[in-house]
């Protein structure tokens, strides 16, 4: 009886110690949704270093812009790392998430392409596709009033959309396109102003194809965001300094030599 006894006890303890050892593993995963290409690739980078700190970091790919905040705010994944901080508040405030900064890693310069024409003055009367998620299109619409294209009211900001153009002295006309779309649909417009990840993966260098563009000075910081509480957490923050490091510089500055993504730590 004594023996039937231990062997219980033994057999508890044992229960005991894997399913406190399957919480902590679980508890040390990390699910991150990200663009491919900046994003993913950066995260790929650190899955090593996180590794010698306990953490299993998991890279969910997505080819669009709405899909990984739904999953961030559902809960399916911890994390995600494509977007810039006006999007992230404008998407809250249009779906009443909870979305929150949890650190900013780089800037993705936005150009103005063209497969057609050399020059901006060679746009009169140009079909120019631009995004058409709000923030994007409004940062689209700014660019080209940075080129002396168009004029917008004062009071549009990142949110102009074309009926915010008070001025067209080249009589462009607007086609608003989805963005991962736009360089799909390049060859079939004058021009289209493209996001940095999306440009990438298209070959689209923007200091070499770009006929204009964005500033390095941009407040369209790309930022790893979390649901809001979790902005201490520590896999959070083991990520952000792994990312915020001499060894993505580097990489930065080897895979990107033009001026594509820009660090901002």
């Amino acid at each position: 009886m004594k023996k039937i006894l231990f062997v219980f006890v033994v057999l508890c303890v044992c229960s005991l110690v894997f399913a406190g050892g399957t919480k902590d593993s679980n508890s040390q995963k990390l699910k991150v949704g990200a663009t491919p290409e900046p994003h993913a690739e950066m995260l790929n980078l650190v899955v090593s270093d996180l590794a010698a700190q306990g953490i299993t970091l998991e890279v969910i790919e997505f080819t669009d812009y709405v899909t990984p905040n739904e999953a961030l705010e559902s809960g399916q994944i911890d994390a995600n790392f494509f977007q810039h901080l006006p999007y992230m508040d404008s998407f809250n405030e249009e779906r009443g998430y909870h979305l929150v900064n949890a650190g900013g890693i780089h800037i993705e310069p936005m150009a103005l392409y063209s497969k057609k024409v050399k020059s901006l003055a060679d746009l009169k009367n140009a079909v120019v596709a631009i995004p058409n998620d709000p923030t994007n299109e409004g940062r689209a619409l700014l660019l080209l009033q940075s080129a002396g294209l168009i004029k917008l009211k004062a009071e549009a900001g990142i949110t102009a959309t074309p009926l915010d153009v008070t001025e067209n002295q080249y009589n462009l006309k607007f086609r608003e396109i989805e963005a991962a779309s736009l360089p799909r649909v390049l060859a079939d417009v004058d021009a289209a102003v493209i996001n940095g990840n999306y440009a990438i993966p298209a070959g689209l260098i923007a200091s070499v194809d770009g006929l204009f563009v964005e500033g390095a000075d941009s407040p369209y910081v790309n930022v790893i965001v979390v649901k809001e509480g979790n902005e201490t957490d520590k896999r959070i923050t083991a990520l952000v300094n792994a990312l915020r490091s001499d060894k993505l510089r580097d990489f930065i500055k080897e895979r990107y030599p033009n001026g594509e993504v820009v660090p901002v730590f």
